[in-house]
């Protein structure tokens, strides 16, 4: 119907184990989350870009290990704070912080207490990772890490799809399709047009419909284009 109303209701992301979207390039990863607490290792990362999932399967793990999400900038700021005992951990994107003596002695005291497990986001392997303690090389080095992003057409067109229900949208599976021949096959390049989507819905006070998502696939491409 293109005169019903439009309302923009903002994004609400939906991290549950039930919205997660399988594919070959995240099943081993999922596993491995869904095998805790039977982990082989106490420290394990998952790696790759953003928004490719990594966030997601924290949030699974940590409603699994009811742990608790640390920002690796963050650490710095509790080294030494009392923690229990086995306390399981989410430490984000170590990769995309300044490294520091505080943080990684924070860091380190985590690799190195009795109990407890720890699960590291990043967005490169854990052998890239900047250090300012030599001692945290081994750590990184003895991590499991899983990969994630090599994606398969269905679970691009899932992602897709996700996208727009954490904006309450609806589109038809022809604009589904059309995306996937026109987008890079990126999680970044499908949230940013999702996005862009929805702004030009809410300018021109239009529902998302398989016409407009198309129209701004034709407007993108003639630019791309030069025309």
């Amino acid at each position: 119907m293109p005169d019903q109303l439009v309302f923009s209701f903002g994004v609400t992301h939906a991290l549950s184990r039930d919205d997660f979207i399988v594919g070959s390039s995240n099943e081993q990863a999922l596993a491995f989350i869904e095998r805790w607490p039977d982990w082989p290792v106490r420290a394990a990362a998952i790696w790759g870009p953003a928004q490719a999932g990594k966030t997601h399967l924290a949030s699974i793990w940590c409603a699994r290990a009811s742990a608790q999400m640390v920002p690796a900038a963050h650490l710095k700021t509790i080294e030494g704070a009392e923690l229990p005992a086995g306390a399981s951990l989410v430490i984000e994107l170590p990769d995309m912080t300044r490294p520091d003596a505080a943080r990684d002695r924070a860091l380190l005291a985590l690799f190195e207490r009795p109990a407890g497990n720890l699960l590291l986001t990043a967005r490169t392997h854990p052998a890239e990772w900047a250090l300012s303690i030599a001692d945290l090389k081994s750590r990184y080095d003895s991590l499991l890490a899983f990969p994630l992003w090599a994606p398969d057409d269905a679970l691009l067109m899932g992602l897709i799809r996700k996208h727009f229900s954490d904006r309450q949208l609806e589109v038809a599976d022809a604009a589904v399709a059309r995306l996937l021949t026109h987008l890079e096959r990126t999680p970044e390049a499908i949230a940013a047009f999702i996005a862009r989507t929805d702004e030009k819905a809410l300018a021109e006070k239009r529902a998302v419909t398989e016409r407009l998502v198309l129209e701004l696939i034709d407007a993108e491409s003639r630019k791309q284009l030069g025309g």
